[in-house]
């Protein structure tokens, strides 16, 4: 793998290195950009009028597109008439990596320095200004109808993150995960990415308060710890609890801010990661059968879990893995 396209562990946060930047005129820069985020106007500095210093490449995390995009521009924006004629479909998950940037969306204005995150609305008008200074952004392309569908109207319209922010800790950690995994763990490390955004969102709605109290943290690490370890059958709301040396009615109490309950999580954990398992395995015989898969996703009773897997994804087990093994 290039240093290019390396993600790094820096300062507790994960960073990707941005590509070489490299002098182009200020319209390729554009285009670039257009095929890749969409359609955008950039102004680029004074000091080197028609040209910007940067590059704009794609990989894949999981199901999502995502864009690493340098640049030395002045601003960028996104107005009307461009989302008329290029309708937005996505949220941009926006993690500054390098430099800073004032991002102005709806009413909010908020400024990003490395580690901070944001979730850009393609279908509202925005600008992004960099005073020309060096900057590099990953950009994670999330459907916009099925954030909506997930996240609520809070999704919408832009919303910052901060890095300080336990959840956005667990985020990080989980996009580290995303860029070595292989098929078989990158599907359910993209829905523990969903996932987390979704609590995120949650705990705002909630009006749970400022970043980093140590309730917040402890939520963060709940949804870390019920990631690494829902696979093991054994492991229950009181093993979690444990595990963060709080009472089980406490833990209890921060999960309904969420909605949900502790349980309900752990079960969705172990879900995702049979789905994503038996998508992988298509016709593999060395895969297993479906009882071994549902064993190693954490459940120790096959017919509760193909009632449990039927309920969230409105299909059975086999059918996912036929689908797979169909695929071109």
């Amino acid at each position: 793998m290039r240093a290019a396209d390396r993600l790094d562990r820096l300062e507790g946060r994960a960073r990707l290195t941005a590509p070489a930047r490299q002098a182009v005129p200020v319209e390729c820069f554009a285009e670039d950009l257009r095929r890749i985020c969409g359609r955008f106007g950039v102004e680029p500095g004074a000091a080197a009028p028609g040209r910007i210093h940067g590059s704009v490449t794609t990989r894949h995390l999981a199901r999502f597109e995502t864009a690493i995009v340098a640049l030395d521009a002045e601003r960028v924006r996104r107005d009307a008439r461009m989302i008329r004629a290029d309708p937005g479909e996505h949220l941009f998950l926006l993690i500054q990596d390098q430099g800073h940037c004032r991002i102005e969306q709806g009413a909010r204005a908020t400024v990003l320095g490395p580690g901070d995150m944001f979730l850009a609305d393609s279908a509202r008008p925005s600008e992004f200004i960099y005073g020309a200074d060096g900057s590099s952004q990953i950009s994670i392309h999330l459907p916009r109808d099925e954030g909506v569908r997930r996240f609520g109207q809070i999704a919408t319209g832009g919303i910052g993150i901060a890095r300080d922010d336990p959840l956005a800790t667990a985020m990080q950690a989980v996009l580290v995960r995303l860029t070595g995994a292989d098929p078989a763990t990158a599907a359910p490390l993209g829905e523990a990415l969903m996932s987390l955004l979704g609590a995120y969102f949650r705990c705002v709605e909630a009006g749970l308060g400022p970043a980093g109290r140590p309730g917040d943290r402890m939520l963060a690490d709940a949804l870390r710890i019920i990631e690494d370890c829902a696979r093991h059958p054994e492991f229950d709301v009181d093993h979690l609890a444990g595990r963060l040396g709080v009472s089980r009615r406490t833990l209890q109490r921060r999960f309904a801010a969420l909605g949900e309950t502790v349980s309900g999580r752990i079960l969705r954990a172990r879900l995702d990661l049979a789905w994503a398992r038996l998508a992988a395995a298509g016709p593999d015989p060395r895969s297993g059968g479906i009882a071994a898969i549902a064993f190693d996703a954490g459940f120790n009773d096959l017919s509760y879990f193909y009632r449990a897997f039927r309920g969230r994804f409105g299909t059975a087990p086999g059918a996912v893995r036929r689908d797979a093994a169909l695929a071109p």
